[in-house]
């Protein structure tokens, strides 16, 4: 129907011998889209007796590929408000222009406002990361075609950027920031690189196999955020009960168990590869959390705390 769609809009001579040659199909199959196009999508669509070839009646912009319900759009609408959040973001254009085609392919079958609806939803993040478009349109197109790239990468606390050669496998948002997970060939093994911290890709002519056992979700499981590990960590919080109730709203990790305490109070309990990232999460929650185990958590926290008591005093 799209080829057939194109035909009338450039005027071209179109009819069912024609047709049936172009797209190799009957023409019981032509005369039956034919139909549809112009009884179901109401496209002004007719014989022309006098040159034996059917043609458009007046202008016709786009095809109508979509329809959709009232509430389904209004669901769109909805998206596209959330869109607003990321701002600034690789996806935002991208995804602005899908809005822009879906609606124009709705331009006229729609007669309700969701204005005053939509005045009822908001959306906020806080600490949006900050992605370079050019290397992040780099990156994803090194994904997509399995490439060899190179890259110049600083870690958290280093003073100089150092020359990294990745296979690129994914492309992650995490904590409201884009990240990469590729195998970094020098040093043989899977590692996370933050795309604010890369600069100077360059994709390479190498190409190769992404190996079939690799997931993303598997390589996060063990992670409260971003950063994984290969450690075992059984991780348990108590929680006071003036913060129990947001944490029983949310879901922090894939293996959380909860444990209702007596007076309202709460114990979590995760599993986790690595505790950096836990380490900051408890300290969010000051004194209404408390690390029972494992110990070398609980000790770490001690010591942030003992640092904190330094920089403030008595």
């Amino acid at each position: 129907m799209l080829r057939i769609h194109d035909e009338l809009r450039r005027g071209s001579l179109v009819n069912c011998t024609k047709l049936m040659k172009t797209l190799e199909v009957s023409r019981k199959t032509i005369v039956r889209d034919i139909a549809f196009m112009r009884d179901r999508l109401d496209l002004p669509i007719e014989f022309d007796a006098q040159i034996q070839a059917y043609r458009y009646t007046q202008p016709v912009n786009s095809f109508p590929t979509v329809n959709v319900t009232e509430g389904e759009l209004l669901a769109l609408l909805v998206a596209q408000r959330a869109l607003e959040q990321y701002r600034g973001t690789p996806f935002h254009r991208q995804l602005a222009l899908a809005f822009d085609k879906l609606a124009g392919g709705l331009r006229d079958r729609i007669s309700f406002s969701p204005a005053d609806e939509l005045r009822a939803v908001s959306f906020k993040n806080i600490g949006l990361g900050r992605t370079d478009l050019a290397i992040f349109n780099a990156l994803s197109g090194a994904v997509l075609r399995s490439a060899e790239v190179t890259f110049d990468y600083r870690k958290p606390g280093d003073a100089k950027k150092s020359p990294r050669r990745v296979r690129p496998y994914h492309l992650a948002n995490r904590e409201n920031s884009w990240y990469l997970i590729g195998f970094d060939l020098e040093r043989s093994a899977l590692r996370t690189f933050a795309l604010p911290r890369i600069a100077n890709v360059a994709v390479t002519e190498t190409h190769f196999t992404r190996p079939a056992d690799f997931s993303p979700e598997q390589f996060f499981a063990s992670a409260l955020g971003v950063l994984g590990g290969a450690g075992d960590f059984r991780v348990v919080i108590h929680f006071s009960a003036s913060v129990a109730e947001r944490i029983r709203e949310r879901e922090w990790h894939e293996s959380q168990e909860m444990r209702e305490l007596p007076s309202g109070a709460l114990e979590l309990r995760l599993r986790l590869g690595a505790l950096t990232e836990i380490e900051q999460w408890v300290l969010g929650w000051g004194a209404a959390a408390e690390v029972l185990s494992p110990p070398e958590l609980r000790d770490n926290i001690r010591k942030i705390i003992a640092a904190l008591a330094a920089h403030y005093g008595e």
